[in-house]
Formats: structure tokens, C-alpha cells, sequence
């Protein structure tokens, strides 16, 4: 479960000082996935920031399931980002390394001793098993975000935060991404929260926030 009590967080520009929320407070239910649509500039993925622990409030609580990571120090939140998945739009992947060793890479530096035992399911279930010997460049699209959903759910998290995940691929190619995303996510009880700009994405979800004026509504 998400609990977001009071947020406060502002961007220094210079001089100037742009407050992005004000009192922000919202619940995201255990196991929910849910879909944030917002404007540009509207602070969806500064949320999904603060969520993740890359960035800190000024003021307010973040709680994740049961963790107030909004008075982690930085060792803390180091720790807390190993327990959950995130999702970027541009894949973030190593050029030099394989699907295999891309998949594999943070793990073993966040668990050096323990064998990943979602992987070869993970790869089965996401059509990646006769690429894993492939570099990025040799994938499609759509092929390296599956590297990086396989990524992002192999330390099994309660959590996958994805930024925009689909927002370099065509609508065909973004439709088979999220659903596959959502499906695994379900299967596995994760909580997912993702960052869109497409409304054609939001049937696969089961609530609908838009972020508008620094509130989160949920949409009508």
C-alpha cells in the first residue's frame, strides 16, 4: 500500500522557486496497478521520484507498504530501492552486454550471493529466451523494453514504478508492452504505478489518477 500525507516539494529555478506540490495526499491500495496522466510539466514523474526514494520531499510522509521512506537517509533508501522494480523510457540498457547480462547486471550487484530464481521464467514468459544472447542493439523497441519489465521484476518487488514506459514505440508495439507489464504484475501481486500520456493505455489498468494543479484526482 501507498500512503502520500501532506507532500511538499519544490524546484529551485534560480531565483525562483516553483512549488510542484503543496499538500499533496492520496492512497494507492496494495496490489493496485495504477495509470498517472498529467500535462507536461505537471510533476508525474517527480512523483514517481519521490516514490522511488530518488528524490526527497521537503515536507510531508511517503509510506510503502508500510515504510516511511520520506525520513530514510540515504543508506536507507539505497536498501529500500533494491525491494522495488522500476520501468524507464529509454530502456536504459548497456550496449556492451548481453539480454542476459542486461537482465542479470543490478541484481548481482544488489545480491551477489543469492540466484535469481524468476529468470528463466521471467525470460520465458516475456519471449526473450532465444535472445538472450543478443546485444540491445540487435532488438527491437518493444523487444528491449521487455529486457528492462525482465529487469525490473526479477528481485520479485512489491513495487514497479515506470516512467512513460511505452513512449518510444508505436501503438501496436506500447499495447503488447503494457499488457504484458499489467498481467505480470497481477499474477505476481505487485503494485504498479505507471506514467502515460496515452489514453488508449488506461483499459489494462485498474484506476485511473490524473495529477493537475499538484493534486492527484481520480479520473471520472
Amino acid at each position: 500500500m501507498i500512503s502520500v500525507t501532506d507532500l511538499c516539494f519544490h524546484r529551485q529555478d534560480g531565483e525562483q522557486v516553483h512549488q510542484v506540490f503543496d499538500g499533496l495526499s492520496f492512497e494507492i491500495k496494495s496490489q493496485e496497478q495504477v495509470v498517472l496522466l498529467g500535462d507536461s510539466g505537471s510533476g508525474k514523474t517527480t512523483l514517481l521520484n519521490l516514490l522511488s526514494g530518488l528524490l526527497s520531499p521537503h515536507s510531508g510522509q511517503i509510506v510503502i507498504n508500510g515504510e516511511q521512506i520520506s525520513s530514510y537517509n540515504a543508506l536507507q533508501l539505497a536498501y529500500y530501492r533494491r525491494k522495488i522494480g522500476l520501468i524507464f523510457q529509454r530502456y536504459q540498457l548497456l550496449d556492451c552486454l548481453s539480454v542476459k547480462q542486461n537482465i542479470l547486471f543490478q541484481y548481482k550487484l544488489n545480491f551477489p550471493r543469492q540466484r535469481p530464481i524468476e529468470f528463466e521464467c521471467l525470460t520465458e514468459q516475456l519471449g526473450l529466451t532465444d535472445k538472450l544472447h543478443k546485444l540491445p542493439n540487435q532488438l527491437s523497441g518493444g523487444e528491449q523494453q521487455r529486457v528492462g519489465i525482465a529487469r525490473a521484476l526479477l528481485n520479485q518487488p512489491q513495487l514497479v514504478l515506470a516512467d512513460e514506459p511505452t513512449g518510444n514505440l508505436d501503438q501496436a508495439r506500447s499495447q503488447q508492452v503494457v499488457e504484458l507489464l499489467t498481467s505480470l504484475c497481477k499474477t505476481r501481486r505487485i503494485n504498479l504505478v505507471m506514467v502515460t500520456h496515452s489514453q488508449q493505455l488506461t483499459r489494462y489498468f485498474d484506476s485511473v489518477k490524473v495529477l493537475a494543479n499538484g493534486q492527484l484526482n481520480e479520473r471520472n
